[in-house]
């Protein structure tokens, strides 16, 4: 292999987050409109790295990923040995206002998976006038727990581990070997209690499909993408929300499972690209 630079700057954002000041890793490549883009449970901004090393996005979008407090090289904040982590929806919301206000992003296009992807129709309902779209990958509103999160906190289990068997099943069948590890090392280098402290916003707060009713995509345009293999995020749920939202568009990426983005670029973005293309578009047009 021929050695290379990578087009991707990282840097500290130094801010008060909830009132509590916080060290954020930020990464960002290309030039445009902005694209902050929100990752995964339990795992961190690498997942997007195959996005600010493609140019068919960086040449149009200035894609801007940051590690949420807690996450990969945004440490936690002074006196978390006294704390235990636990992620609620409004201090999530929060965090990524304060970020976008912080970086001086204008109006991006949001994109979230997972936690992200419920996030993101948090905020096209309350904060529609900031984004000027909203993309979410593996969105729905409730994802009722479906195994024993206790097992994440003992003693008498390696949760590095677990996190990542938890995890496998849900990557595409057919997703490249490479990136497939790739996925799972993310997760296999979590903090202690983090994963499972992301997982209160995932499973136990719930939004109610009323509520997503609420999005005006005249205001802020939806757009849902739902891997075929995630069986936490089914598509149906994906569907559901769709379904309510008067002007979303969905659809189902064939072949993907619950982390498009790092499991499988390339069949991922034979979905998003047609997705940024519109969005694009839709911003150029004000709306």
């Amino acid at each position: 292999m021929n050695p290379r630079i990578e087009p991707i700057k990282g840097y500290y954002l130094r801010t008060t987050i909830a009132g509590v000041d916080q060290r954020v890793y930020v990464e960002e490549a290309g030039e445009g409109i902005p694209l902050l883009c929100l990752h995964t449970a339990g795992s961190d901004g690498r997942q997007f790295r195959h996005m600010m090393n493609d140019p068919r996005i960086t040449d149009h979008f200035r894609v801007v990923v940051f590690d949420l407090p807690w996450h990969g090289k945004s440490s936690p904040p002074a006196g978390w040995e006294g704390t235990t982590y636990q992620l609620d929806a409004d201090t999530y919301a929060e965090t990524i206002l304060t970020v976008k206000r912080d970086l001086e992003l204008d109006r991006p296009v949001l994109l979230g998976c997972s936690i992200g992807g419920r996030i993101v129709l948090q905020l096209a309902r309350t904060h529609p006038e900031e984004f000027a779209a909203v993309i979410g990958l593996q969105s729905g509103v409730a994802v009722p727990p479906y195994y024993d999160r206790s097992y994440l906190g003992r003693p008498d289990v390696n949760e590095s581990e677990l996190c990542v068997a938890l995890m496998s099943g849900l990557i595409g069948p057919a997703a490249p070997s490479a990136d497939r590890w790739e996925t799972l090392w993310h997760y296999a280098q979590g903090g202690p209690g983090v994963f499972n402290g992301d997982l209160h916003f995932y499973s136990d707060q719930r939004d109610l499909l009323e509520d997503v009713a609420k999005i005006d995509t005249s205001l802020c345009p939806l757009y849902l993408l739902s891997g075929e293999y995630d069986y936490s995020c089914l598509p149906s749920d994906s569907a559901a929300v769709a379904e309510h939202v008067d002007g979303a568009e969905f659809a189902v990426m064939k072949g993907i499972g619950h982390f498009p983005m790092s499991e499988d670029h390339d069949m991922f973005y034979s979905y998003l690209g047609p997705v940024l293309n519109s969005a694009r578009s839709r911003r150029g047009k004000g709306c």
